[in-house]
């Protein structure tokens, strides 16, 4: 398959190592994904338009964010970082010295690991592709995440209406009640509302949209929704398939202004998987002969 050519420079997933471990300190040792990425785009110094390039015609990731897994996958490989089921990732030690890590030296040993990892299990009977083991450490995030793709492309092809009853779902599953669905042309873009309990004491009406498409939510759109919730909710929520831009982001939490919640893709898959919504988690057995035990008889 050819390399994909871009207009635009971006950097490499090995020049995101040393940002993503900088961003990781500045969080504080740990961080989620999300936190973790828009940290590294201003250490990084990485322009919107650089952002907004996907990785592929067909994927839902941006070419930045599928490089920054890589890198995160890299460091846990050599032992700078561990991430939990829950998604959050963690420095394994609090004392990095950022001034003492290479690139280069952070990529050598992952791959010659990776080459005798593989030596190991093969119990050096058959000669190793070098070039083979490189591509296999490369693609692991792209098989991992490949489940987010295939259900966002599904969730692409369903009609807007099914969207919003999917919103509904996830909203109710998640501890809302007296969840509607509106959609009333000329609403100001508002789909639905709901009200959500706080540990079952406080209770807040929240009104949210929905937005099934690949693009990227811009603040105009977020002051937009604002504008249409005010006076008849407390909170707002947008849901998405796609992404939200940085400045989306602080827009959506600015000072002073009603706050909206915002659910983005990749969230929205991690939230259906939770819920087990559309989604079947399967476990798979792994047998392995332990020679060394026979030979101890």
């Amino acid at each position: 398959m050819a390399r994909k050519r871009y207009n635009l420079t971006l950097p490499s997933f090995d020049e995101l190592l040393v940002p993503t471990v900088k961003a990781l300190m500045k969080l504080g040792g740990s961080g989620s994904v999300e936190e973790i990425n828009n940290l590294v785009y201003e250490i990084a110094k990485i322009s919107e338009e650089v952002l907004q390039v996907l990785h592929g015609e067909s994927d839902t990731r941006t070419e930045i964010d599928y490089r920054l897994a890589w890198s995160r996958t890299y460091l846990k490989k050599f032992g700078l970082l561990e991430n939990s089921s829950r998604g959050i990732w963690a420095l394994l030690k609090a004392d990095v010295d950022v001034s003492k890590l290479s690139n280069a030296e952070i990529v050598r040993f992952v791959r010659e690991k990776s080459t005798i990892d593989k030596l190991d299990k093969a119990e050096a009977l058959e000669p190793i592709n070098t070039n083979q083991v490189n591509k296999e450490v490369e693609e692991e995030v792209d098989n991992t995440e490949e489940w987010k793709n295939i259900l966002l492309n599904t969730l692409y092809k369903i009609t807007p209406s099914a969207f919003e009853r999917l919103a509904q779902r996830i909203l109710r599953e998640s501890g809302f009640f007296q969840v509607e669905v509106t959609g009333k042309v000329g609403d100001g873009g508002i789909d639905g509302k709901g009200i959500v309990r706080v540990s079952g004491l406080l209770s807040f009406h929240v009104i949210f949209q929905c937005k099934r498409y690949k693009g990227s939510v811009s603040p105009s759109q977020i002051r937009d929704f604002r504008g249409a919730m005010q006076g008849r909710a407390d909170k707002g929520l947008i849901i998405t398939t796609g992404t939200f831009t940085r400045e989306a982001i602080k827009e959506a939490t600015r000072d002073g202004a009603p706050p909206i919640d915002l659910i983005d893709g990749e969230l929205l898959c991690d939230k259906l998987k939770e819920l087990k919504l559309g989604i079947a988690t399967k476990l798979t057995e792994t047998i392995e002969v332990r020679k060394e035990w026979f030979d101890n008889l």
